[in-house]
């Protein structure tokens, strides 16, 4: 801090005084009779010597302001007190003269405190005359540096009293701080501490709040009215009918001290004190509620509980939350206008906000875990108890009692959990971790298996239920809309979503290593039950279902659990923010991506190859064969893109994920408030989940790159490949029987081809000539039709045998 020079006579003169006329007051106080006698001068100057010289100065509370990723559109603001320091040239100088004019004309003359002024205030004060005080601008700022710096409620009421032994205490401490401080400095201080009423804390806010405008664009009658204010801002008020008239009193009062003290000419007075008073009353909104656009909301809430969760803002809530509310930051968030904006459309396009279902989409950047978007066809607000909005509850048991439901307003973290949210089922999205333990576990993509229509597993469920083989109690999955899948490799049975193919293919690498990869993805479990089954490999071992999306997830957590592949298997936690600095510019490492390799290149490429079957994209390795569920995903983001569909029993959500190398984005449709919901969620329909979701990643991708997945190489593609033996015109068991010895899985297609071989001999295989070592190899049967010869392909690739594929299970 900059000192200026004092006079040391003048300091000294200046204590002698002020202990004299210390005395003086005391006695003045308490013993009036005595109060010119000379006891009390010594004994006022004794006392004003062992007064304290030291003035505590922590930093006022400030504003955090949260900007959107492009470091300008504005989100929220959160605040104890609206104040934002600012430095002295950027406030008006008409505004510096206007304060100096109402409280303090000799501020530049004295050393903090006005001798002649104390003089005159205790003189008047002896007679009828009413109260006067003699505070410098330096006084009051020390009164205002006390109360700010107090730890206790009794500290605040000690610096603000109207008692002599306050008074005391600040001409003291003036002294000293004038001392210690230029004339700038004090002023600048004092401004940044203020009260100006409404809210508003510091001359940044109160220019905000009044006038729209930063306070080194204040004219002469708007820094007169704010200069005005200090003293009594609830009396003069301009916002308020009865203290409009005493505000402009006030203002026209101070422009023409301003010109007393030389400020400003007389003309220019006159003509300030013509202009209408106009104020905007515009409180600076707070918190997420209020956020810049409601349907941001449900980001900032986001963005909220992040940060109180964070220990480096404090090792409690309440320590948190006083940083975030009095910190002073400045929050670049993650936020992307484009996607955000594309994505709020999005879901209101598919569903209103009066509906009862939630149309939730999230948007995470691969490679750096930073969340870009997050929307629901809701409004982020609380329902008003005294009168709601809110639709009565779709669960019948709150129904009945006349329970309002979370539509169409709610705080709820619909889209990232927590305060009871635990997330939604998602279907065969979750079939991709099947594929990664599968791929982990050194199982190619080309694995085939034949899929049937029902498959009865090793995994126990209750004998007798839904689930169950009949007269077992083993699990026994089928395939949408009860059809076999065939010979089925991971592109393909990926894209068709054929259950009978990843049902055991989970069982061979065991559901324990499935799990764990989901884990490793991204996936959190927000039931109690399941976290328990996950975080025991016993348990998951026996999660027969868990491949065919049975668990509950958020569309956070699905989004960055598809991001971490698109990020050839770097896993990122998800984060709202891009940089927080401090009130003094320093940036935070606290908003750096957060983020470690969890799965290999190969690995994680050849899992979004696979991916990109069902979202109607190719690559050149992939072999998806020709079903797919989401096929239009690809022309309509007009990207390389990856993804999958998932729905659950009975529809009672529906799912779809879809990506680029720069976005992924998860999309639920559910019933928050009653999962058991006898409404059916779709899917490919204006009104499904589909839409939203690819309208969300189109619109994210508009002047984006158009960057390629790259492809996984062939060992992972296609594994250890063998040559099949020949098996042409022999018996069908001597055929199953020589590719059984070769190492192959043989199964005979039901259906027969036309062949030059006799009747119900081989006609030939599918694949023929080479394969994956332990694949699948289908016996084609001649029907001794004549036609095709033997050794020749009659039943194309995987996928495409001939018999019926499942319909898209989601």
């Amino acid at each position: 801090m900059r000192k200026r020079d004092h006079n040391v006579l003048t300091n000294a003169a200046s204590l002698l005084v002020c202990g004299l006329l210390a005395g003086v007051v005391v006695a003045a106080a308490a013993f009036p009779a005595v109060a010119m006698s000379g006891l009390a001068a010594k004994a006022g100057a004794e006392t004003f010597g062992a007064l304290p010289t030291e003035l505590t100065v922590a930093r006022a509370p400030q504003i955090s302001y949260l900007l959107a990723s492009d470091g300008k559109t504005p989100l929220a603001t959160m605040y104890d007190e609206n104040r934002r320091d600012v430095k002295l040239a950027d406030i008006s100088p008409y505004m510096q003269k206007a304060i100096i004019a109402a409280e303090d004309h000799d501020f530049y003359k004295h050393n903090g405190v006005d001798i002649n002024g104390v003089a005159r205030a205790f003189v008047n004060n002896q007679g009828d005359g009413g109260r006067q005080g003699a505070s410098t601008l330096t006084m009051q700022y020390v009164r205002l540096a006390i109360a700010y710096s107090a730890t206790h409620p009794a500290d605040v009421v000690a610096a603000t009293e109207d008692t002599s032994a306050r008074k005391l205490r600040e001409m003291r401490l003036a002294l000293q701080v004038d001392k210690e401080f230029s004339k700038d400095e004090i002023l600048t201080r004092y401004l940044n501490l203020a009260s100006f009423g409404n809210g508003a804390y510091g001359i940044y806010a109160a220019s905000q709040v009044y006038f729209g405008k930063p306070p080194s664009k204040l004219k002469i009658e708007e820094a007169a009215l704010l200069a005005g204010m200090v003293k009594a801002p609830t009396t003069n008020d301009p916002t308020t009918e009865a203290g409009y008239p005493l505000a402009k009193d006030r203002r026209d009062y101070v422009i023409q001290n301003m010109v007393d003290i030389k400020a400003i000419t007389q003309p220019e007075a006159d003509a300030a004190k013509a202009i209408e008073l106009k104020v905007l009353d515009k409180r600076t909104p707070n918190g997420c509620v209020a956020a810049n656009v409601n349907s941001w909301g449900f980001f900032c809430d986001y963005f909220y509980r992040w940060w109180m969760g964070q220990e480096t803002f404090g090792s409690t809530t309440y320590d948190r939350e006083r940083r975030l509310k009095s910190g002073g930051y400045t929050v670049v968030t993650s936020i992307d206008v484009q996607a955000q904006r594309g994505a709020d459309k999005a879901v209101r396009r598919a569903k209103s906000e009066n509906s009862k279902e939630a149309a939730m989409v999230a948007v995470v950047e691969p490679g750096s875990g930073r969340v870009r978007a997050l929307a629901v066809n809701r409004q982020f607000k609380l329902d008003d108890p005294k009168n709601p909005k809110n639709k009565i509850s779709s669960d019948p048991a709150k129904s009945r009692k006349g329970i309002r439901g979370n539509y169409p307003a709610t705080v709820n973290p619909l889209l990232t959990g927590g305060n009871g949210i635990t997330g939604y089922q998602a279907g065969s999205t979750f079939k991709i971790f099947t594929i990664v333990a599968a791929l982990e576990k050194g199982i190619p993509l080309s694995y085939t298996i034949n899929a049937p229509q029902k498959f009865e597993s090793e995994y126990i469920v209750e004998r007798g239920s839904d689930a169950a083989c009949p007269g077992t109690n083993k699990y026994c999955p089928t395939n949408s809309g009860l059809k076999a899948g065939g010979v089925q490799n991971m592109w393909s049975a990926f894209a068709q979503s054929i259950n009978t193919y990843f049902v055991p293919l989970q069982q061979q690498v065991g559901a324990e290593n499935v799990v764990d990869a989901a884990k490793r993805l991204g996936i959190n479990f927000g039931v109690s039950k399941e976290n328990d089954w996950a975080n025991d490999k016993a348990a998951a071992h026996d999660w027969g279902a868990f491949t065919l999306g049975v668990s509950s997830v958020t569309p956070l957590d699905l989004a960055n659990s598809y991001a971490t592949l698109a990020a050839d298997g770097k896993y990122c936690e998800p984060i709202p923010v891009q940089e927080i600095k401090d009130p003094d510019g320093n940036k935070l490492d606290i908003a750096n991506p957060r983020c470690e390799k969890r799965f290999s290149t190969e690995v994680a490429r050849a899992a979004v190859d696979a991916a990109r079957c069902p979202v109607g994209d190719n690559s050149s390795t992939s072999k998806c064969g020709s079903s797919r569920t989401a096929a239009v995903v690809k022309g309509i983001v007009d990207a390389p893109v990856a993804g999958k569909s998932g729905t659950t029993d009975s529809e009672k959500t529906a799912a779809l994920v879809a990506m680029t190398k720069q976005y992924a984005v998860a999309g639920i449709m559910a019933d928050p408030d009653w999962p058991q919901t006898n409404v059916r969620m779709l899917h490919k329909e204006k009104n499904g989940i589909n839409p939203p979701v690819y309208e969300t990643l189109r619109d994210a991708m508009i002047g984006k790159d158009r960057i390629q997945f790259e492809p996984p190489g062939q060992k992972i593609s296609e594994g250890d490949q063998k040559s099949i033996p020949g098996v042409s015109c022999i018996s069908v068991d001597q055929a199953k029987s020589r590719l059984k010895d070769a190492g192959f899985e043989p199964v005979v297609s039901d259906t027969k081809v036309k062949s030059s071989c006799p009747p119900n001999t081989v006609h030939g295989t599918s694949p023929d000539g080479r394969t994956i070592k332990g694949g699948v190899v289908t016996i084609q049967v001649s029907n001794g039709g004549g036609g095709a010869t033997p050794g020749t392909p009659g039943g194309g690739q995987p996928g495409n045998t001939g018999r019926p594929g499942g319909r898209p299970g989601g």
